[in-house]
């Protein structure tokens, strides 16, 4: 969904570089193999500091969550920016496409984080899903605007596509798979526009 491959900036406070480095981990790890060690380095933060801001491994999962929440209100901060509800889905599909290779590598940032998740019953997967929700009732709105009654069924098979290509994209370590899927999902979004509801 967003990009957790950058590396984490070293101006932010020790916190925040943290959580972005847990997400980043994450990421790349897993959950269940990534140590509170990994996080630290790749956060360059000392490991022993890690225990003044998160006790456990679990805040710093719920503290990824938060990372890829404010991602999430990032990424949809400069897609409104976009002129027509079109254009912003179309530069949504862009963004992921432009991401590829992470997908290739490591699948979807936040879509396996929330899989992973999918497993626990702690509370932590349905802190997942919130974050997953905000990106469709966002696309939802989009589709809206483009005047569809059937807008959340839309939302809903846009992310499905974008989730299910970047678990095909990964299976097989194949890039060209997504290149390909986000050309068609622009044609798609194209062809909704001014085009009726079917009721």
């Amino acid at each position: 969904m967003t990009d957790s491959a950058d590396r984490v900036g070293p101006r932010r406070g020790k916190r925040e570089r943290l959580a972005e480095a847990a997400a980043q981990v994450f990421h790349e790890q897993g959950v269940e193999k990534t140590t509170l060690t990994d996080i630290a380095r790749a956060a360059d933060v000392p490991v022993g500091n890690v225990y003044y801001y998160f006790k456990t491994k679990d805040e710093l999962v719920g503290a990824a969550i938060g990372a890829h929440a404010q991602r999430l209100e990032a990424l949809i901060a400069a897609l409104d920016a976009h002129p027509t509800p079109q254009e912003r889905l179309k530069a949504l599909v862009r963004g992921w496409t432009e991401q590829r290779e992470v997908a290739a590598r490591y699948g979807c940032p936040f879509g396996t984080l929330s899989s992973e998740l999918d497993k626990r019953t702690d509370g932590l997967d349905r802190d997942a899903a919130e974050v997953m929700r905000h990106l469709v009732d966002w696309a939802e709105q989009q589709f809206r605007s483009m005047g569809r009654d059937d807008s959340r069924e839309l939302a809903v098979a846009l992310i499905a596509a974008y989730q299910g290509i970047s678990l095909l994209t990964n299976t097989f370590r194949d890039p060209e798979l997504m290149a390909a899927e986000g050309l068609r999902l622009e044609r798609w979004i194209d062809s909704l526009a001014g085009a009726s509801t079917p009721g």
